[in-house]
């Protein structure tokens, strides 16, 4: 079986410790209103349970005062999140994972969709979610993040429109 990066450096500083958890738990991109527009999901939870979380990690983030940092603990793991314009971007991490890196993969994220669909919207994710998704998978799969070039993520999504 092949190690991840984030494996080995595990074994190396944490004296052999296998760290078997992933970085990213999930990722919800939620509107003010509390309707979820995007979800991904790297580890399981039924459908119930997905609904749940929606619902509490909106009213914890809508809730919060603006002065205060946008990290939160929540049960054994932290949401960090981001406000842009009208939508609200968030991961759930692992308790031990760095606050700053999430913050900037939302906002290399957010820089290219931007960039991709000329100044993006709300209906931009909302009608051309395949895109979107597809964007995401080019940055993160499997909870860890892959590819943090912006020039890198956009052309492979060029060359990809231009297999279509």
């Amino acid at each position: 079986r092949q190690m991840c990066i984030r494996d080995r450096y595990q074994r190396r500083v944490h004296g052999g410790n296998f760290c078997s958890q992933k970085m990213i738990r999930f990722i919800l991109l939620q509107n003010r209103q509390g309707k979820t527009r995007l979800a991904k999901w790297y580890v399981y939870y039924d459908d119930a349970e997905k609904l749940k979380l929606q619902t509490e990690i909106h009213r914890m983030i809508v809730t919060r005062d603006s002065k205060h940092t946008n990290i939160l603990e929540f049960r054994n793991y932290k949401i960090v999140y981001r406000r842009y314009a009208g939508l609200f971007f968030a991961l759930c991490v692992d308790l031990t994972d760095n606050e700053l890196t999430c913050l900037e993969i939302i906002h290399l994220f957010v820089e290219v969709l931007d960039q991709y669909f000329n100044n993006v919207c709300e209906l931009d994710i909302v009608f051309n979610f395949h895109k979107v998704y597809g964007i995401l998978d080019e940055m993160i799969i499997g909870g860890e993040i892959m590819e943090t070039s912006k020039g890198n993520i956009l052309n492979t999504l060029k060359n990809i429109e231009s297999l279509d």
